[in-house]
């Protein structure tokens, strides 16, 4: 029988145990190329709130319990699980819960993070303001470049910072 010196043993945790936390983070923390199960989209995504009010559930059934109700059209949301018809949501603020599909859009929309955001009529801050945007105010997302994106909302439209807005992803592109 081999016997093996206390130091072995230390050496061995000290190997393996960074190795083991490192795999239980990648785990947890979801990949760019994760898709749902259901629709195999990306999971997360961005979608909005299509009707005018939408519950969000504690869990993918109807027989869960309401845990408050969306009531504003056109909410940017993110869709960070699926299941069956149900997809679990967040808001910009991180709550989050279960909403039937049914009640979700693919239309990107956009709120607002920065009070009396400069649209511009191109992605350039030295060029015209268009409109000037309240803290709040939800757009559409007509498309996105690196660092700007073009928004349309209420009859204006123009070029805001990706930075300013919640609802697109920061790597993001949308033609």
């Amino acid at each position: 029988m081999c016997r093996r010196s206390p130091f072995a043993y230390a050496l061995a945790l000290a190997v393996a145990l960074p190795l083991a936390v490192a795999a239980q983070e990648a785990a947890e923390q979801p990949s760019s190329k994760e898709r749902g199960p259901v629709t195999n989209l990306p999971i997360p995504r961005y979608v909005s709130l299509k009707a005018a009010e939408g519950n969000v559930r504690r869990g993918p059934s109807r027989t869960h319990r309401i845990d408050w109700i969306f009531k504003r059209r056109d909410t940017p949301l993110e869709i960070t699980a699926e299941h069956g018809h149900w997809r679990r949501v967040r808001d910009r603020d991180g709550a989050g819960g279960w909403m039937h599909y049914s009640l979700l859009s693919g239309v990107r929309t956009a709120i607002v993070e920065k009070d009396m955001l400069q649209m511009h009529t191109s992605p350039d801050l030295n060029t015209m303001t268009t409109a000037q945007l309240e803290l709040g105010v939800i757009a559409r997302i007509e498309e996105c470049g690196i660092d700007w994106c073009e928004l349309k909302v209420g009859g204006y439209g123009g070029w805001v910072p990706k930075s300013a807005i919640w609802g697109v992803g920061p790597a993001e592109i949308l033609d």
